[in-house]
């Protein structure tokens, strides 16, 4: 792999030069960014590298460094979660914390690299359609790049989030309705105006940015491929893209077989339609029309990759399955307690499947697990709220707050 190829449509294989395009004219498929061999890349060439996911430079799609905005991102914790893998009975577990990038989520990936594609190709102006966090990557990257954002995003969204995204300087859109409804009106208005929209008309540089979440966890356990992944599914572009980026590697010889690679696909009750599909033994993905979550990340009721991450679980021999909103504050508050990490709903829901699933005996307690945490519990306190203590004010005296506190 080095600079890109072509753009290969994930259906019917036809390429594309890498240009402002996104669907296959013949068949409608999605598009897929391929690279010219890079032979001369082995594990030591990361070894000296920037501590940000730029490190990869060769595996992502832009050509020139100087096109790069970056905001450091990338190369979080792997944490070894012994406390809560001995909460679980699992003996090795470790939690990939991506909560603690620029803008507190995983999305600084892929909007770091579509806004830096977006340079490179001189757009104009970028965008999203967006449930939260992406509309706070974009923006920050679009100041840092010196380029007009406009967010698209659901009215109803965490009041924190729209905060993030306008102290950046967007413009924000807050469309009634649904994501998917936001993500129509965004659709129209991109290829209208010809701006960057990052998650859809830019969506094949776009995706490139959360492989890199496959190359840090390999990376981080010395080259080697972990047992299980507990992955949080909204459109199913992250999960897709994480698989892509183990395939890559292997591909280029830094780790071994990925055969063996086992994918948890984890939705919210109330807005899982991969994993209904899954129960079904279904290849459809019927939309969900209202999503009713406290996960607001992942209330993406028509998943742009589902069937994809339906192939995906087919081929790594993979599990889908859902938690409502008590077992998603349970797995926020469990996963604060034990390991000191504070994650928004969608880590909760990774970690309430995989105490579900841990519980019905179907992840085996040997396994090596990497359970991915996409997002800071600071963008949504109004989840759990409910389930904190109660304040109770005290007077300033020393013996009354000692008896207080036993």
């Amino acid at each position: 792999m080095g600079s890109i190829k072509s753009l290969k449509c994930r259906e019917c294989g036809k390429e594309y030069e890498p240009q402002f395009r996104y669907v296959c004219e013949e068949c409608f498929g999605p598009l897929d960014v391929t690279y010219k061999e890079a032979s001369s890349i082995n594990r030591h060439t990361f070894d000296l590298r920037e501590k940000t996911y730029w490190r990869y430079f060769e595996l992502l799609p832009v050509a020139d460094k100087a096109n790069i905005v970056s905001l450091n991102a990338g190369l979080t914790p792997l944490q070894h979660a012994d406390k809560l893998g001995e909460r679980l009975g699992l003996k090795s577990l470790y939690i990939k914390n991506d909560s603690v990038n620029p803008t507190f989520s995983f999305k600084d990936r892929p909007a770091g690299v579509a806004v830096s594609r977006a340079k490179e190709t001189k757009l104009n102006a970028v965008g999203c359609a967006s449930t939260g966090n992406l509309a706070s990557a974009t923006a920050a990257h679009a100041a840092k790049a010196g380029l007009p954002c406009y967010i698209f995003a659901p009215s109803d969204i965490e009041h924190v989030k729209i905060a993030q995204a306008l102290s950046y300087g967007a413009e924000f859109v807050a469309v009634e309705g649904t994501y998917d409804d936001a993500n129509r009106v965004a659709s129209i208005i991109g290829d209208s105006k010809g701006y960057g929209i990052v998650n859809i008309n830019m969506r094949p540089y776009y995706v490139e940015g959360s492989k890199t979440l496959a190359y840090e966890v390999a990376e981080q356990l010395g080259w080697e491929v972990p047992d299980r992944l507990v992955i949080p599914v909204g459109s199913g572009a992250m999960l897709n893209a994480i698989c892509k980026g183990f395939e890559e590697l292997h591909a280029l010889g830094l780790i071994g077989s990925v055969k063996n690679l086992k994918i948890v696909a984890a939705q919210p009750h109330g807005c899982a339609p991969v994993v209904d599909a899954f129960k079904r033994n279904s290849d459809e993905v019927i939309p969900v029309e209202r999503p009713e979550t406290i996960a607001k990340s992942l209330a993406i009721g028509d998943p742009g990759d589902g069937i994809y991450v339906l192939k995906r679980l087919k081929q790594y021999g993979g599990l889908a399955e859902e938690v409502g909103d008590e077992e998603i504050r349970d797995g926020i508050m469990m996963l604060a307690q034990s390991e000191g990490i504070f994650t928004e709903p969608a880590g909760g829901v990774s970690v309430g499947v995989l105490k579900k699933l841990v519980e019905e005996g179907r992840i085996d307690r040997d396994e090596k697990v990497v359970c991915y945490v996409t997002g800071n519990g600071l963008k949504a306190t109004e989840a759990i709220i409910g389930v904190l203590p109660k304040l109770t004010a005290v007077k300033p005296d020393a013996a009354a707050v000692s008896a207080m506190i036993g």
